[in-house]
């Protein structure tokens, strides 16, 4: 449990500037290989970012039952790719057959490991995975059609350059705390969220958002949504990285602690998206 006093081991810089790198790769991965590849592209890229986040996550929050967390996570990504890859009319609800039976699996793989450490909290962590990994799976919706591949582009890059944003102001002046301990600031989030607006604006064109406003919206949202979940991002890291040593093992790679902050907002932000992009 994370206290108020809780000091983070990690450097200020590489709390933001490697996280700052790899959501450059993120955006380049989801926008590029589409690109390049069409469908199979955008799937890799999905993947990709799917089990970059499983890893670092089971590393990261210290969920016990290593293996089968890993096991669990991993599937729950690939059966997610496939409910939306392999029919003709895909539908989010499909989602909703994988988020339970994946429940089921993670209650049983964290009841039946020996010991039953921290019980409560690994379900708990095994479970927002989960939820992680298929609303990143929600991706390979908004690219399905050539509209939609544009108006996915403008999301990505809005909800990228609120990241970018967001840990450069941060870097620099994280003012007025949000949180003790926390190297995030209030002026980053609201600078994050203009920038994502702006973005969104910019794009309206290319992303087909009739009118300035439903474009300023669009990017406002996203923006606001990924500057919140970067900062529960940050406190996932500032605990994992306690000098008190509460979750993550002394050993583990300052980058897996930067692919958790890089990848969960655009987990967060993908079915915003989605459902942006129907109504806007």
């Amino acid at each position: 449990m994370t206290t108020p006093a809780t000091r983070s081991a990690l450097p200020a810089r590489v709390h933001h500037l490697q996280p700052a790198l790899l959501t450059v790769v993120a955006v380049a991965l989801v926008a590029g290989l589409p690109e390049l590849f069409g469908d199979l592209g955008r799937l890799a890229a999905v993947l990709v970012l799917q089990l970059g986040l499983v890893l670092t996550w089971v590393v990261v929050t210290g969920i016990q039952g290593f293996a089968g967390s890993l096991a669990v996570g991993a599937a729950a990504a690939v059966a997610a790719d496939l409910v939306l890859v392999l029919p003709d009319h895909p539908e989010l609800g499909d989602l909703l057959v994988v988020l339970g039976m994946g429940f089921l699996v993670a209650v049983l793989q964290q009841m039946f490991r020996r010991p039953r450490e921290d019980l409560v909290a690994s379900l708990a962590g095994s479970v927002l995975l989960l939820v992680a990994v298929a609303s990143l799976g929600t991706l390979l919706l908004l690219g399905r059609t050539a509209e939609g591949h544009d108006r996915a582009l403008v999301a990505l890059l809005a909800v990228g350059v609120a990241l970018l944003v967001g840990h450069f102001v941060d870097l620099v002046l994280p003012r007025p705390h949000l949180a003790t301990g926390v190297p995030r600031g209030l002026l980053g989030l609201v600078l994050s969220v203009v920038a994502g607006a702006v973005v969104a604006w910019l794009g309206r064109d290319v992303g087909g958002t009739v009118g300035a406003v439903p474009a300023l919206v669009l990017g406002a949202a996203l923006a606001g949504v990924t500057a919140m979940v970067a900062l529960v991002a940050s406190f996932v890291v500032v605990e994992a990285a306690d000098d008190d040593g509460l979750r993550a093992d002394p050993s583990t790679s300052p980058w897996a602690l930067s692919v958790v902050q890089a990848v969960l907002p655009f987990a967060a932000c993908a079915p915003v998206a989605l459902a942006l992009q129907a109504v806007l």
